[in-house]
């Protein structure tokens, strides 16, 4: 293996302290770490206290670009400067640095672009976090970075790199530290992440112990529940600060992205909607009558009554079932029922047209059918929506329409189906599923921010380490149409304040959630969600 840097090509095996030098622009390895974790704190080496506030820099990770030159220039710096931030969460995406075909070899431009950042930092008072955003083997966020998981040889090529990034910066105070992986998804087992995030740590202190290390826990786990530990690793460092993320309610911070899979998510605050955390699918009401074979005309369906006698049920919501439908199924006008231990009918606690797929998902366990609106068909208004050749057990479920579900309340859905080339083996119809959650159900509002972020707060205080919100934000549709993106950030940034949290916004300069809008040009003062850069301004100044 061989490592390049500028011009200088070494051996990785048996490096010497000599050669060592040589890769390094910064002078010296300082006898006293620059910056050190004391309990719950953050500390300089003078052992003032900092408190971390600040903003990313995306700098176009998404696009595979080798150096995001349109992303921000020097005046940024500034710019986050004046909104009275100091810290700036810096995303890498390892092709600035290495290219799959020649792996090892560090490019001298890479490097280049990194220490210009730093100078700019340093002129303007600003902290940087180097942040692994797309590392080798995939971007982590939405789990289709399993090549970093299955292939070991995208774990030494990451482990490498950060040695090298360790090295180069071991003296450098400006940068407060390094930002091991971004939102990893382990495909197995939580200690996939565990293992990797120690081996990652240890190649970094062969180089660097004046740094601290930023280490998140696992955006979630392939096939697992979340862990008595929240999915944070536990690493065997004393110098080690423990990131999360916060995008809750996520149907409300993504709505509109057709990225995200998300159609309207409505306001906040808004007290009709329910806000929970960690809820799963517990049951459902399976014996709700299915649509015939064949072809068949619009019908009027009424399922079956189910009675809430599980404590372990806490939320409902609606399903429309497409199971190995072959053909196709349409649905329409639905309505859930409620009634009381007396079987009065107490309110419908659900009611939708079906004139537009907004907050529904779609899932299917062999990856088979197609969720969609039809504007050819409806039961009344001439549009529907359908679910169409599957093969296997699939459904749309709303989670936006979710209810509270009463101890011994009965509740019945009822609405309208039709059906073409309906398969035999089909098992169509309409249903409640149940969620089941051991944390509390908040209305959609600050007390359900808070709770989100006690619960991380609580188990930084059971550990005595610092805590550091890593990303938190709000989409831009957001801030349009009254949707009270300004009132979702204002507290978000009370509450992290209030509980002593680091944070950093996602994010500076981006399309969907930036404060500088546009896309490949440099940022432009005449295109920015302005209300919220003022808000930092009169929240974060002194």
């Amino acid at each position: 293996m061989r490592l390049h840097v500028g011009s200088v090509v070494l051996l990785v095996l048996g490096i010497t302290c000599a050669a060592c030098k040589k890769m390094s622009s910064p002078q010296g390895n300082p006898a006293q770490p620059i910056y050190r974790v004391n309990g719950q704190s953050i500390l300089h080496a003078n052992g003032q206290t900092i408190q971390l506030k600040g903003v990313a820099f995306g700098n176009e990770v998404w696009s595979d670009r080798e150096i995001p030159s349109t992303h921000h220039q020097e005046v940024d710096y500034q710019r986050v400067k004046d909104m009275g931030m100091n810290t700036i969460r810096f995303y890498l995406n390892y092709k600035t640095f290495e290219d799959d075909r020649f792996p090892y070899q560090y490019k001298s431009a890479g490097w280049d672009w990194v220490d210009q950042n730093i100078t700019w930092a340093k002129r303007h008072g600003i902290y940087l976090i180097l942040n692994m955003h797309v590392p080798q083997g995939g971007f982590q966020s939405q789990g289709n970075g399993d090549e970093l998981w299955d292939q070991i040889e995208n774990q030494n090529r990451l482990a490498a790199l950060w040695k090298a990034i360790a090295h180069r910066y071991r003296s450098e105070a400006q940068v407060i530290g390094y930002g091991l992986l971004n939102e990893p998804v382990p495909n197995r087992h939580i200690s996939q992440w565990q293992d990797l995030a120690q081996r990652i740590t240890d190649s970094i202190r062969t180089v660097d112990r004046n740094h601290l290390l930023f280490i998140e826990r696992a955006n979630w786990v392939k096939g697992s529940p979340e862990t008595p530990d929240l999915n944070f690793p536990q690493i065997q460092d004393n110098q080690v600060v423990y990131e999360f993320h916060v995008y809750d309610p996520f149907a409300y911070t993504h709505q509109l992205f057709t990225w995200a899979n998300q159609g309207d998510g409505g306001s906040y605050p808004d007290p009709s909607l329910l806000s929970y955390t960690n809820a799963s699918w517990y049951t459902a009401n399976f014996n709700n009558p299915t649509l015939p074979a064949g072809d068949h005309p619009w019908v009027s369906v009424m399922g079956q009554r189910y009675t809430v006698t599980d404590p372990r049920i806490k939320i409902g919501l609606p399903a429309l079932v497409g199971a190995r439908v072959g053909g196709r199924v349409y649905f329409d006008s639905i309505e859930i029922q409620e009634f009381d231990p007396y079987g009065e009918f107490v309110q419908s606690v659900v009611r939708m047209n079906l004139n537009s797929t907004n907050g529904w998902t779609y899932w299917s366990n062999n990856q088979t059918g197609r969720f969609g609106l039809s504007s050819s068909t409806g039961s009344h208004d001439g549009s529907s929506l359908f679910i169409e050749s599957a093969t296997g057990d699939c459904n749309a479920s709303n989670f936006q329409q979710a209810f509270r579900a009463k101890f011994h309340h009965t509740y019945q859905i009822r609405g309208w189906m039709k059906g073409e080339a309906v398969d035999a083996n089909a098992a169509c119809c309409l249903r409640i599923d149940f969620l089941e959650t051991n944390d509390p159900i908040f209305s959609r509002d600050k007390s359900f921010l808070e709770s989100v972020l006690q619960r991380y707060a609580d188990w930084g205080t059971r550990q005595q380490k610092p805590l550091y919100l890593g990303e938190f934000g709000a989409g831009a549709p957001c801030f349009q149409a009254g949707k009270g993106g300004l009132q979702w950030v204002d507290d978000m940034l009370a509450i992290a304040r209030n509980l002593q949290l680091h944070f950093t916004y996602h994010a500076y300069h981006e399309d969907s959630f930036g404060l500088y809008l546009g896309y490949g040009s440099l940022p432009d003062p005449n295109r920015t969600n302005q209300p919220l850069i003022d808000l930092f301004k009169q929240r974060l100044n002194p």
